[in-house]
């Protein structure tokens, strides 16, 4: 499965010996079994219709409330800052902007604060809540900049991995950061794109097709 890049629920796995014709004698002789892929679109249209289910009990009127009440105490202790926030309901998830002065401290190094302050606004919108709730981070707007900054580095090893013939393997990006790369080379003629390792540690291959 590894090697096909599946998980589980896309593989469907086949037994190609006869069991009748196993004894007593070879119980424990290894198995010859064939791994195929599952129509992945089924899979697809099932999580679709389970996270638009799942959308639909969402009470984001609780979970605004939640975060307003968190970020209220939050930025009032928060020594000689001035900070300003925005929280919008998208179609399947919370959209909050912080914006105000000297908040990179709040982003850290490639934006790794801001991620984990993302990760404690979902836990803290999700609270007294079924379903877990879909919390979105900018600050400063370093969303659109890290977005233009990958779309162009993306550019850049697309031509390099042309060029040299060999395939790149670029450092462990987040999920969002990852599919920033993969669309903006999605349509490329020349390379493709794939996401190797295990989270947090996930990372994007380029190579030629």
């Amino acid at each position: 499965m590894k090697e096909l890049g599946i998980s589980k629920e896309e593989a469907e796995i086949k037994i190609l010996e006869n069991e009748d014709k196993r004894s007593f004698f070879n119980i424990l002789t290894p198995r010859v079994v064939k791994v195929e892929i599952v129509n992945k679109k089924i899979i697809k249209d099932d999580k679709i219709k389970r996270n638009r289910e799942e959308t639909q009990n969402i009470d984001f009127n609780k979970a605004i409330q939640n975060i307003e009440i968190f970020l209220e105490k939050w930025t009032k202790v928060i020594p000689n800052q001035e900070i300003h926030y925005e929280i919008n309901q998208e179609q399947n998830y919370l959209k909050i902007n912080i914006t105000g002065e000297d908040l990179n401290y709040l982003i850290g190094h490639r934006g790794e604060v801001l991620n984990q302050l993302q990760i404690i606004l979902s836990s803290i919108a999700s609270k007294n809540l079924e379903y877990k709730v879909r919390v979105i981070l900018n600050i400063c707007g370093y969303k659109e900049k890290r977005e233009k900054s990958l779309e162009e580095l993306a550019e850049k090893l697309e031509k390099t991995v042309i060029r040299t013939k060999k395939t790149i393997t670029l450092e462990p990006m987040t999920a969002y950061e990852r599919k920033i790369i993969h669309t903006k080379l999605q349509n490329s003629k020349k390379v493709t794109t794939t996401s190797i390792g295990e989270e947090p540690y996930r990372k994007v291959v380029i190579s030629l097709k």
